[in-house]
C-alpha cells in the first residue's frame, strides 16, 4: 500500500460493542459522520458528502471550531463490501483502508492509512482519535 514518497501507512483500530452493520451504517451516514468525525477536542466536521459507490466521491471539511484554520479531505471509492470494507484513495494519491470485523456481539474497526510525510500533526493521534470518538457515538443508547 505505500508508495515512494510516503512513509509506512498508519494502522489504528477500536472494538466497538455493536454489530459490523451497525458501525457500517453510522461510519456512512453523513448526519452521522458529523458527530463523530472529530480529530481533536476543539475541532469537528463541518461538512460531508459522500457518494457510497466504487468510484464515488467523498469529501469532509474539517475545521477548529473557532475557526482559525481547516483543510478539505476528499477522495474516490475504489473497493466497498458492506458492512466490511472501504478502500479510497485521496485526491493527493494516497490510500486508505477502513474494516470492520465481527467479533461475537463487538467489532473490531480498523484504519489502515497512507500518511502525508509534509502533514506535522500525529497522524496516529488523529485518527486514534476519530475512531475512540467512532466507539464512543455507536455505542451510544438509540434516543
Amino acid at each position: 500500500m505505500t508508495t515512494t514518497d510516503n512513509p509506512l501507512p498508519i494502522t489504528v483500530s477500536v472494538t466497538v460493542n455493536t454489530s459490523a452493520a451497525t458501525c457500517w451504517k453510522l461510519w456512512t451516514t453523513p448526519a452521522d459522520i458529523l458527530q463523530f468525525n472529530n480529530p481533536f477536542p476543539d475541532w469537528h466536521t463541518a461538512k460531508v458528502d459522500i457518494d457510497l459507490k466504487e468510484g464515488g466521491r467523498l469529501f469532509y471539511r474539517m475545521e477548529a471550531k473557532e475557526g482559525s484554520t481547516g483543510f478539505d479531505f476528499a477522495g474516490i471509492y475504489t473497493r466497498l463490501i458492506p458492512a466490511q470494507l472501504i478502500e479510497y484513495t485521496g485526491t493527493d494519491g494516497r490510500k486508505a483502508i477502513n474494516r470492520f470485523t465481527a467479533a461475537g456481539n463487538t467489532t473490531i474497526v480498523t484504519e489502515i492509512f497512507e500518511p502525508d510525510a509534509a502533514t506535522p500533526l500525529d497522524l496516529r493521534s488523529f485518527c486514534q482519535h476519530i475512531l475512540d470518538s467512532f466507539k464512543i457515538y455507536a455505542e451510544q443508547p438509540i434516543k
